[in-house]
C-alpha cells in the first residue's frame, strides 16, 4: 500500500513539475513574441496637436499614444505617394532600388521587391497570427487581399460617395469636399475601428500581428457635420505662406510638383474662394480619424494584450494645403515627406520626443527586434531600437524621399538638401527656417554641410517599373519639358 502511495505521489509531483514546466515556457515565449499592432493613417501630414504642424488641430487620440510612448518628429516618407511608400515600409527598401516610384504597379512586378519578405508574410512565418483591414497596402490591384492574411476587408474604402460632387471643382471625382454623409457608422474608418474593437476582444492564443488602415484624411475629404462643428469656417486659421515662395526654386522642382496633377491648383483654390473649406475640411477628417485611432486604443486597453504589444502609428506621407501654393501630396518639402510616427510598448520611454531623422522603412527591422526576431539582410532601413532606448548619441543616419529617380530629399536633424533629375538644388535651414521658404544652397556658409547631404544621393537607381499613373505622367512631363 505505502508503495502504491509513494508511486502515485511521484507521479503526481512530476505532473506538478510539467505543468510548471508548461506554464513557464508560455510565459518566456509571451517575453519571446510580443503582439504588434500597425495603425496606419492615410495622407495625414503634421496637423496633430503634437506635432503642432497647426494650432487648431484635435487629436487627443493620437497626442495620448504619444505620451504613451516615442514621437518622432523628424520622421520622413520615402515616397509622397501612396503605393512606393507603402511598398517601401513593407519591404525596407527604398523606390530607387525596388523600381516602385509611382501609383503602380505591383510589389509582384518588381524583381527586386518580389524577393522580399513582406512583413506580414514574415511574422506569419514566424508563428504569429496575421490580419489586418482597411488600407496598409496601396489599395491598386488588390494588394491588401492578396499580401495581408485574414484580411477583413476596405469596407467602402474612399466611400461613401454623393450622387453629385459637394465642391465646384471640375477634376478628379476623388478631389472633393465638404459635410458627407450623415452618421459616423456610414464612414469605412468607423467600420474598421468596429472591427479592430472585436478583434482585440477576442482570445488570441498566438502572438498577433494586427493592421488597421484608416483611410482618412485621404480625398475625398468628407467627414459628418459634427466634426465641422469642431471648426467653424470664421474661426479657421490658414497656413503661413509668404509671397513668391517659388520663386528661389527651378523650374524643374516647380513643375514636378505641378505637370499633369489631378489636384487644384492654387490658382484655381484662391479664385473660388475654397482655401479655408479645404482647410476646414481637412481639419474635420483628421478630427474623425483621430476619434477612430481613440477606439481602437480605448478597446486596446481593454484588452489582455496591453503589457506585451507594440504599437507603431504612422502615416504613409504628408499633404499640403496651401504651403508652396500646392494642394497635394507629391513633393520633397516638408509638408509633403515628414509624417507622424508614434511607437509606444514594454520598456519604452513614456513621452519622449526624438529628433533624429527616421524613415518610414526603419519601422520593419525595428518591429523585428522588438519582437526578438532575426534582422533581414535585404533591409534598407534600421531598427530605432537605440533610440527608443535612450541612446541617441551614434545615429549617423539621413532620411531619404524620392519622387522618380534622380529627384531627392535627404534630410538630417537640421537640413533638407534636395537635388532634382535636371541638377537643380535646394537647401533649408530648419534651426531659422522651418517653414523652408529661404533657398541657401548658394551661401558659403552651408557649403561644406551640403556636400555632406549631396554625398548621399544614390548613384545606381532602378528603371521605372509601371506606366500610366498621374506620377509617370507628371514625372515624364517634367523631363521633357
Amino acid at each position: 500500500m505505502k508503495s502504491k502511495l509513494l508511486v502515485l505521489l511521484s507521479f503526481a509531483l512530476v505532473l506538478i513539475s510539467c505543468q510548471q514546466s508548461k506554464k513557464t515556457k508560455v510565459k518566456n515565449s509571451e517575453i519571446e513574441k510580443p503582439n504588434v499592432l500597425l495603425i496606419a493613417v492615410d495622407d495625414l501630414n503634421d496637423w496633430i496637436g503634437v506635432l503642432g504642424g497647426h494650432p487648431q488641430a484635435k487629436t487627443p487620440n493620437m497626442d495620448r499614444l504619444a505620451s504613451r510612448g516615442v514621437l518622432f518628429s523628424n520622421a520622413q516618407c520615402q515616397s509622397p505617394v501612396c503605393n512606393p511608400s507603402r511598398a517601401s515600409l513593407m519591404t525596407s527598401l527604398y523606390p530607387s532600388t525596388s523600381g516602385i516610384y509611382f501609383l503602380n504597379p505591383d510589389l509582384k512586378e518588381s524583381p527586386v521587391a518580389s524577393k522580399s519578405k513582406l512583413m506580414p508574410q514574415r511574422f506569419e512565418e514566424e508563428g504569429y497570427n496575421v490580419f489586418g483591414a482597411g488600407k496598409l497596402f496601396h489599395n491598386g490591384g488588390g494588394q491588401n487581399e492578396t499580401y495581408i492574411p485574414n484580411y477583413g476587408g476596405q469596407f467602402g474604402g474612399f466611400g461613401p460617395m454623393p450622387k453629385e460632387k459637394i465642391s465646384d471643382y471640375p477634376g478628379h471625382p476623388l478631389w472633393d469636399w465638404g459635410v458627407y454623409p450623415e452618421r459616423d457608422d456610414q464612414m469605412p474608418d468607423y467600420q474598421i475601428a468596429s472591427w479592430a474593437e472585436e478583434r482585440l476582444a477576442e482570445n488570441q492564443e498566438e502572438p498577433f500581428w494586427m493592421g488597421v488602415g484608416f483611410y482618412r484624411p485621404h480625398v475625398p475629404q468628407f467627414a459628418p457635420q459634427k466634426w465641422f462643428d469642431m471648426y467653424p469656417i470664421d474661426s479657421i486659421q490658414l497656413p503661413k505662406v509668404i509671397s513668391d515662395d517659388l520663386s528661389d526654386i527651378s523650374s524643374y522642382g516647380v513643375d514636378i510638383t505641378r505637370l499633369n496633377h489631378v489636384s487644384p491648383t492654387h490658382e484655381w483654390v484662391m479664385e473660388n474662394d475654397e482655401w479655408k473649406p479645404m482647410v476646414q475640411s481637412y481639419l474635420a477628417c483628421v478630427s474623425f480619424v483621430d476619434a477612430q485611432v481613440g477606439r481602437v486604443l480605448d478597446a486596446f486597453d481593454k484588452g489582455a494584450y496591453g503589457n506585451n504589444t507594440y504599437i507603431v502609428l504612422f502615416s504613409d506621407h504628408g499633404f499640403h494645403i496651401g504651403e508652396k501654393e500646392r494642394h497635394a501630396k507629391r513633393s520633397l518639402w516638408e509638408d509633403g515627406a515628414r509624417v507622424p510616427m508614434i511607437i509606444a510598448g514594454p520598456n519604452i520611454p513614456k513621452g519622449k520626443v526624438c529628433n533624429k531623422p527616421v524613415q518610414l522603412l526603419d519601422i520593419y527591422p525595428t518591429l523585428l527586434e522588438l519582437t526578438n526576431l532575426k534582422a533581414d539582410p535585404m533591409h534598407e532601413g534600421h531598427s530605432l531600437v537605440p533610440l527608443l532606448k535612450e541612446d541617441e548619441g551614434n545615429w549617423p543616419y539621413l532620411a531619404r524621399t524620392s519622387f522618380g529617380p534622380g529627384n531627392y530629399a535627404l534630410t538630417s536633424e537640421r537640413f533638407r538638401f534636395i537635388q532634382y533629375s535636371d541638377g537643380s538644388e535646394e537647401f533649408y535651414d530648419h534651426s531659422n527656417d522651418s517653414q523652408e521658404w529661404y533657398n541657401v544652397i548658394d551661401s558659403p556658409t552651408y557649403k561644406a554641410v551640403i556636400q555632406q547631404h549631396r554625398n548621399q544621393i544614390p548613384q545606381e537607381r532602378y528603371e521605372i517599373l509601371g506606366k500610366g499613373s498621374t506620377g509617370h505622367k507628371s514625372y515624364s512631363a517634367s523631363e521633357t519639358k
